[in-house]
Formats: structure tokens, sequence, C-alpha cells
């Protein structure tokens, strides 16, 4: 990782592993922001083929996200092939659905066989494209505690932050006179605290439904807001994972088919959900998926403990009061504890100062397969609305472009004699 330190653009040569001080650094590469699976993946590729690069990471770890704001029972909800990452598969003994700590141990794995290095404690402030030298200028700021501000000066510049880099809490009417305690999922770890407790969860995606399962287990009492139509899916059919299953309905039928298939197999084996509560969306799982984003529940065994009453559905809520909530249909119910299973969303929006790649709500304007690439080196990775798999397709084409780039420019460079920053860029 060659990295060259530059003060009003006059180059030094620095080596990897050197300190460095001044405000302002010239990276002979791109810059990567996020050290998630995608960014890891984007780095792996340029590492095999020699381009420099640099990884910033606003945590103090890779896959943050994993390591911190997720609760321990979690697993893949997809089998392991769909989620690994390009060039390195799952070790063989990893079971179909890898936990949370075996999936954070692949990524340190991965992270230690390609020898990256990410920069932690780097939060980006802004991503500029510079048109003058023709250089993308990126700005940092240290949050470990001494807030020093580094400026990456970059020709590629890969977003890879994902799409669930910031948590999204609702404001309710009365939540300041609740007076419980309320947390967001991503602060969730086990229901162990809530033994005996009355919770309410808000939320009945993924996270919902398993938050709400391991209240269960830990004998708290939850109820689950459900807002709005959700698909929830058996995770296997006749032994074979649903998803898997549908991805190769897909090769050989359309969407629909293969959605109307997927819904007749869940009814006969989930029996009819919309009497518990939970009604379906007039789409179809995966072309709602494809179309909004939104990812059908695969149920793990929440469905047996609402069906037993362990697990209570109740509507959306109108308003707090104090140790309880009303609910839309006037009904009040009386609760300890408050977790927001609302789910994520994209960061980028407040820190790449560009409008025509990305829209409002942070992913690329272009659908899956074509958001990986936008214009003056602006790549971006992760944000597929599917998943690793996606991820990991795009992570192999921004890296390619990169070095077929990179290769013919710097075989341009050594042709031509000296060195010289033929470009100028006003500080």
């Amino acid at each position: 990782m060659n990295i060259n330190q530059c003060d009003e653009c006059s180059l030094h040569q620095q080596n990897q592993e050197d300190l460095f001080s001044g405000r302002c650094i010239l990276v002979n590469g791109p810059v990567i922001v996020g050290a998630g699976p995608s960014g890891l993946a984007v780095a792996a590729g340029l590492k095999q083929d020699g381009v420099p690069f640099v990884i910033l990471e606003r945590a103090s770890c890779i896959a943050s996200l994993w390591q911190n704001r997720t609760y321990d029972r979690l697993k893949l909800h997809l089998p392991k092939q769909f989620c690994e990452l390009p060039y390195i598969p799952f070790p063989h003994k990893f079971p179909q659905y890898p936990t949370k700590h075996q999936f954070i141990n692949y990524l340190q794995s991965y992270a230690r066989e390609f020898q990256i290095h990410p920069r932690f404690n780097e939060s980006v402030l802004s991503a500029n494209y510079d048109h003058t030298c023709g250089l993308w200028r990126v700005k940092t700021v240290n949050v470990a505690g001494d807030d020093s501000s580094v400026e990456y000066i970059c020709r590629w510049l890969v977003v890879a932050t994902g799409e669930n880099a910031e948590k999204v809490v609702p404001e309710f009417e009365g939540m300041h006179e609740f007076g419980g305690g309320v947390m967001h999922a991503c602060d969730y770890k086990s229901g162990e605290f809530y033994r005996g407790k009355r919770v309410l969860v808000v939320g009945c995606g993924n996270s919902g439904m398993e938050v709400s399962l391991d209240l269960c287990h830990h004998n708290a009492f939850p109820s689950m807001v459900v807002r709005s139509s959700v698909h929830v899916l058996p995770r296997e059919i006749l032994g074979k994972s649903t998803f898997e299953l549908g991805v190769c309905l897909m090769k050989w039928m359309p969407i629909w088919v293969v959605d109307k298939i997927l819904l007749l197999a869940a009814k006969l084996i989930l029996g009819n959900i919309e009497k518990y509560g939970l009604k379906r969306p007039s789409m179809g799982p995966l072309q709602l998926k494809n179309t909004q984003g939104k990812t059908p529940v695969l149920d793990i065994g929440t469905l047996s403990r609402i069906r037993s009453g362990d697990v209570k559905i109740v509507p959306g809520i109108k308003k707090f009061l104090h140790g309880g909530v009303e609910l839309v249909n006037g009904e009040i119910l009386e609760i300890d504890s408050v977790i927001l299973a609302t789910g994520y969303s994209s960061n980028v929006p407040s820190w790449l100062k560009e409008n025509e790649f990305f829209s409002r709500d942070g992913f690329p304007t272009s659908p899956f397969p074509n958001g990986w690439k936008g214009k003056a080196g602006l790549y971006a990775v992760g944000f597929t609305r599917r998943g690793i798999s996606g991820a990991s397709v795009d992570a192999i084409k921004v890296s390619k472009d990169i070095i077929k780039i990179w290769k013919n420019e710097t075989k341009q460079k050594n042709q031509s004699v000296g060195v010289s920053c033929n470009r100028k860029c006003k500080p």
C-alpha cells in the first residue's frame, strides 16, 4: 500500500507502516470507504493485482455492524454459499447457517489472508470531486479522541458503507412520557435483561421476529407491532433452502411464477398467517424484494410462538403513555420496555457531495446490476438489496475495472521521464 504524502501537492514517498501527520495525503490508488464485507471484497481483488489503496473505517474494527450492532443469537438467514466473499469460501466445518461469531471469524481471516489493514476510527466528513485537478478529495476526522483531520486525494473513490450504515429511529407522540427503557435493535444483545418484563417490539421484519423469539426464550412477554403487510416464508422447503429454491426456479421461470410457487408452499407449511394479524402484500416476495428492497421474513420458530400466544401481534402505535402505549385500534397496552426493530438506512447523502449517481435515500439511481459505476472514478458496492452475494458481484466488477485503468495509467507513467505533479489542487 504505497501512499504519497503531499503538502501543497508536493510528493514524498512514504512506507505503509509509517505514521503520518500531514493534512493532505495523495493516494496512489483508490480510497475505499467502509471496512465491512463489501469494502473487504474490493480490497481483496485489488490486493491480488498489486493495486495500492487506502480503506477508511469509522469504527475500531472491521465489519462493525456484525461485531457491535447485532444480537447474540443471530445466524445468517441464507445458506453459507450465498454469503461468501470472492476468492475464499467458508470453512467446510461451518454449518449451513453460520452463527454471527463464525461469520465474524471468517471476515477476520479474510482480512488477514489478503493483508488488508484499514485505517480505523476515521470517519468521512465529506467527499468532493475536484474538477480542477480531476481527483477526489476525501476529508476525515479521527473519532478516537483527538479529532485530528486528514484529507485524502485520490483518483478513484469506492463507496462501501452499505445499506445499513445508520439506525432508523422513528418519532412517536408521547415517547418522552413513557418512562421505560427504549433501545434500537442494534443495541439489543440478549433477552436475559428482559426476563419477566412486558416488551413492545416495534417492527416485524427478520430482526423484529428474531428479537421476539429470543425474548420468549428468556421468559419475557413480547408484543410485536405489525404496521403493514409482510411476507413470511419457511426458511426451508422439503429440506432445501427457500432462497436457494427460488434462485434455482428463476433460471427456468419468470419471477411472478416463482413467487406463486413459494407462496403456495408457504401456505401448505405455515398455514394461513393472516388470521394471526400478518397480512401478506399483494406483490410477491421476490418481486417486492427486487423492486422495493423489502426482504421477506424467513421463519425460524417465531410463528409457532405467535400461534401459542407467547408473542402477541398488535397494530400500529398511536401514542405512548406513562408505562404504556395506545394503539391505533384504541387498545391500551401496559409495557415495561420498547425495542425498535425499525431497520437501517444508508448515510451516503450526508457526506458524498454528488447528486447524480446516488439518490436521496443513499442508493445508486441505477438498479442492479448497473449501479456499481458512476462518473469520474466513483464506484458503489453493497447497495444491491441482494445481500452479500450481490455485493460480491459488484466488488469483482469494481476491482477489475480499477485494476485495468490503474495498470494502463501506470504503464503510461513509467514510459515518461521523471515524476511530476502536473495537476494543481487548490488547498
